[in-house]
């Protein structure tokens, strides 16, 4: 697949408040920073996330194993530490090396400042330019709300509702959203 085109990075970003971060990809020395910024969000939203990311072990392997073609993650940076990580993970089989999938988490001190959209845009564009056709999120309903109406203003849509398809920490069922974006429509539209 084509290599995501990263030149444009390190890029500064400003947020609504009018403060700035920085973009950029992950590196390898970035372990220790990107393990601290986990451990900061909180435990009920790392809850739903599909790995331990406090385990030292995990970020170890994440760090060793960068492969931007498979996964590139893009964390935003102020002051020197991480305040969100964000990534487009790419299929590799035949069937569906065509779809992306988009992972974003933020710090709480840094949410509802704008931030969430102005990465989940940067990976669409990165999405784009490497030839996918089509990126998804998946949300759990009600509890990530926020990032459902995110991603819908981005130009995301709703395909799949599955009841029940998780649980919480007690062990109640809770819905998950599927939502998807076909890239060359957003390009049209976004390009208009």
């Amino acid at each position: 697949p084509p290599v995501p085109r990263l030149s444009a990075y390190p890029k500064q970003v400003n947020l609504r408040d009018g403060s700035t971060v920085t973009l950029r990809p992950m590196e390898q020395t970035d372990k220790d920073e990107l393990l601290q910024f986990f451990l900061k969000v909180p435990e009920d939203d790392r809850y739903y996330l599909k790995e331990d990311v406090t385990s030292p072990k995990v970020i170890e392997r994440w760090s060793k194993e960068l492969d931007y073609n498979r996964a590139l993650p893009l964390l935003a940076v102020s002051d020197g530490r991480v305040v969100a990580d964000a990534t487009l993970v790419r299929h590799r089989s035949g069937a569906r090396r065509h779809i992306g999938e988009v992972r974003i988490v933020v710090e709480p001190g840094y949410r509802n400042r704008g931030l969430g959209t102005l990465l989940l845009n940067e990976l669409v564009l990165i999405a784009y330019h490497t030839g996918l056709e089509r990126l998804t999120i998946e949300a759990v309903a009600e509890r990530e709300e926020s990032a459902i109406q995110t991603a819908e203003r981005v130009g995301f849509v709703r395909l799949a509702l599955l009841p029940q398809h998780c649980k919480d920490s007690a062990g109640k069922p809770q819905d998950l959203v599927i939502l998807e974006l076909p890239l060359n429509k957003w390009y049209e539209w976004w390009q208009f």
